[in-house]
């Protein structure tokens, strides 16, 4: 088996989330006119679908979809909404990590206000590409994309009020470099509020060793006592878990396990899923009751 390197981990997952940005990216929509057309004319909330299905219709109330475009909410790949924990406040400076289509982005800028900011970063240019075109349909005005790695922020030091992040740190094979990253780039007093895979214990080897399962939620999720020991030692204040919650095994499909061992865009199917499962020596339903979504805060000391 090809060896597993930082690097190609995220290059791994650069491809897979590229390959998800590229679907509204390149596909000839109604959306495309946005591009060249006054907003008015097919960028309205009449661009939102009449219903939202999915992780969107799961993780955010009917109000805070209601006006997104279905490239921003058919795209929301979160195992939370850490904007609705974040209590966010009108004027903060708030950075998004791994911000994809935008979702959270657009949440946060209504609660900042004009008078606040909310910067996007993803490493992955054809997220920030859509993101932007994104921004463009819904108006806001308050909100830039940039394109960064989590482990080295373009930003500077004590400048952002808030982080928050969604299912994405876990992506990351250096977890201790972000949370070193955001400790940096937060002023005095700032806090991190982000919603992320955990596991009890360990991920098998042959998922953690499998490239695209790291675009999957589990490959590179640590277990819960290690990941809030390293926000810690990042030198974090008032660690606490907000809520957990975990999947029984009854409710977690084949189609599902796909998605959390080999990413959104495997074309592997099910049957890839299953045999790395067989592999690993772990059902499904032993997988279920291993992993869970959580909502962490945490804050950098005055």
């Amino acid at each position: 088996m090809e060896q597993t390197t930082d690097e190609k981990v995220k290059e791994a997952v650069r491809e897979a989330y590229g390959d998800v940005a590229r679907r509204f990216v390149e596909e000839p929509t109604a959306a495309s006119c946005c591009e060249t057309s006054e907003p008015a004319s097919c960028c309205g909330p009449s661009e939102a679908p009449a219903e939202v299905t999915g992780s969107a219709a799961r993780l955010y109330s009917t109000g805070e979809l209601s006006d997104l475009p279905d490239s921003v909410t058919d795209i929301a790949l979160g195992c939370g909404n850490p904007t609705a924990i974040a209590d966010l406040k009108p004027g903060e400076v708030v950075v998004d990590l791994g911000s994809g289509g935008g979702i959270d982005c657009f949440l946060a800028a209504k609660k900042v206000g004009p008078e606040g900011r909310v910067i996007g970063l993803d490493m992955t240019t054809d997220m920030i590409k859509l993101a932007r075109r994104n921004a463009k349909k819904v108006g806001a005005t308050n909100v830039e994309f940039r394109y960064g790695e989590m482990e080295d922020m373009p930003l500077p030091d004590e400048s952002v009020d808030v982080i928050i992040s969604n299912c994405v740190i876990n992506l990351s094979p250096d977890k201790d470099a972000v949370f070193r990253e955001a400790y940096r780039v937060l002023r005095p007093g700032g806090r991190m509020t982000v919603s992320d895979i955990v596991v009890d214990g360990q991920v098998a080897q042959p998922i953690r060793d499998r490239l695209n399962a790291w675009a999957g939620c589990v490959a590179g999720a640590l277990d819960e006592s290690v990941y809030l020991g390293k926000i810690r030692s990042a030198g974090f204040e008032e660690v606490q878990v907000l809520s957990r919650k975990r999947a029984s095994a009854d409710q977690v499909s084949e189609a599902e396990a796909q998605l959390v061992l080999a990413g959104p865009e495997c074309e592997c199917g099910e049957q890839e899923a299953q045999a790395l499962l067989s592999e690993a020596g772990v059902s499904l339903q032993d997988l279920a009751q291993k992993v869970a979504s959580i909502n962490v805060q945490a804050r950098k000391p005055l």
